[in-house]
């Protein structure tokens, strides 16, 4: 297993799909709402809401945050999964 590679997969897998959880969102507010406190047992996401209006920024930079955190959890993992496999 290639580090790199399994980094950027992985990061650029979490990021499109929270490109398009973001864009669900948008379509849909209220089903989406409905689908998250259900797939979160009932946790109300509806308290997380602000009455400030969606900045580009505001979606892009937590995609920058995913992208990066992610890139380093699919590399720590590829990395990990070698050393463990070792020489068979």
């Amino acid at each position: 297993m290639k580090p790199f590679k399994t980094g950027v997969t992985l990061s650029a897998t979490v990021v499109l799909f929270y490109a398009l959880c973001t864009l669900v969102w948008l379509a849909f507010p209220e089903w989406f709402m409905n689908f998250m406190n259900t797939l979160f047992h009932g946790l109300d996401f509806r308290r997380l809401q602000t009455s400030q209006p969606l900045t580009w920024w505001s979606v892009i930079y937590p995609a920058i945050v995913f992208a990066v955190w992610f890139f380093a959890a699919g590399a720590f993992f590829a990395w990990l999964q070698n050393m463990l496999q070792g020489d068979d």
